[in-house]
C-alpha cells in the first residue's frame, strides 16, 4: 500500500481567513519598503514566485537574496502573530482526524507546500496539525519555484518511489505536481477550486472535504 502521502497546508489542512495575506503585507514592506497594495496569484504558488511576481507588480526588481529576507520577515511575522492566526484561522474539518488515522495506520506523512519551511511548521503547530508530519522528507516554497519540482523533490527526500505515494490537495497546481510524477492524486474541493475544476485538471479522486475520515484512509491504503 502507498506508504507516503505528501500534504498540501493551505486550504488543505488549514484555512488562515486572511491572516495569511496580512503578514505577507507586512513582510513585503519590511523588506522592500513599499506598502503592498496588492498581490500576485497565490493559489498553487510559490512563495518565492508570489514574492518575485508581486514585487513586480509593484515596480520591483528582486534576485534570491531579496526573496531569503522576505521568507525571513514572513517567518517573523507568523512567528509574533501565532495567536492572531489561531484566533481567526482554524484546521479545517477532518483534518485533524484525518492526521491521526493516517498515523494510526502506520502511514508516513509530510508536507510539499508553497510555504516556506519556517512558515509551514509554524502554521501547522498553531493548530495542532503537527505531531504526525516528517518535516526533513518534505519539500517547501524556497526549495523550488514549481510544484512538480517540490514532489519530485519530497519523493527523493523520503526515498519513496512514486507508486510509494499520494498527494492531497486543493487546486490544479497541486494535481499537476502529483500527476507529473507519477503520483496518485486525492483532491479535496475545499480551496477556490471548484470539484469539476480539480476533476478537469486530472485529480484520479475529488472529495468536497476531510470529514469522511474512514473513506480517505480507505482510498490511501486500500483498506489494508
Amino acid at each position: 500500500m502507498p506508504h507516503l502521502v505528501l500534504w498540501d497546508i493551505d486550504h488543505t489542512l488549514i484555512e488562515s481567513r486572511g491572516v495569511g495575506r496580512e503578514l505577507s503585507a507586512a513582510a513585503f514592506e519590511q523588506v522592500t519598503g513599499q506598502p503592498m497594495r496588492d498581490q500576485a496569484k497565490i493559489d498553487g504558488i510559490t512563495e518565492a514566485v508570489i514574492f518575485r511576481e508581486t514585487a513586480t507588480m509593484h515596480g520591483i526588481t528582486t534576485g534570491r537574496s531579496d526573496f531569503e529576507r522576505f521568507a525571513q520577515a514572513l517567518t517573523e511575522q507568523h512567528m509574533q502573530q501565532a495567536a492572531k492566526l489561531r484566533e481567526r484561522g482554524s484546521a479545517l474539518p477532518g483534518a485533524a482526524a484525518a492526521l491521526d488515522a493516517l498515523a494510526a495506520a502506520n502511514v508516513r506523512q509530510t508536507v510539499v507546500t508553497g510555504n516556506v519551511r519556517a512558515v509551514a511548521e509554524i502554521k501547522l503547530d498553531v493548530f495542532g496539525l503537527d505531531t504526525h508530519i516528517d518535516w526533513d522528507a518534505g519539500a517547501y516554497g524556497e526549495d523550488a519555484d514549481l510544484r512538480p519540482a517540490l514532489v519530485d523533490l519530497a519523493l527523493a527526500r523520503s526515498s519513496t518511489t512514486a507508486a510509494d505515494a499520494v498527494l492531497i490537495g486543493d487546486t490544479p497546481a497541486d494535481v499537476e505536481g502529483g500527476r507529473e510524477n507519477g503520483v496518485r492524486v486525492i483532491a479535496v474541493a475545499t480551496g477556490r477550486s471548484s470539484a469539476a475544476d480539480l476533476r478537469e485538471a486530472g485529480a484520479d479522486v475529488v472529495l468536497d472535504d476531510l470529514t469522511d475520515v474512514g473513506l480517505l484512509v480507505t482510498l490511501i491504503t486500500g483498506g489494508k
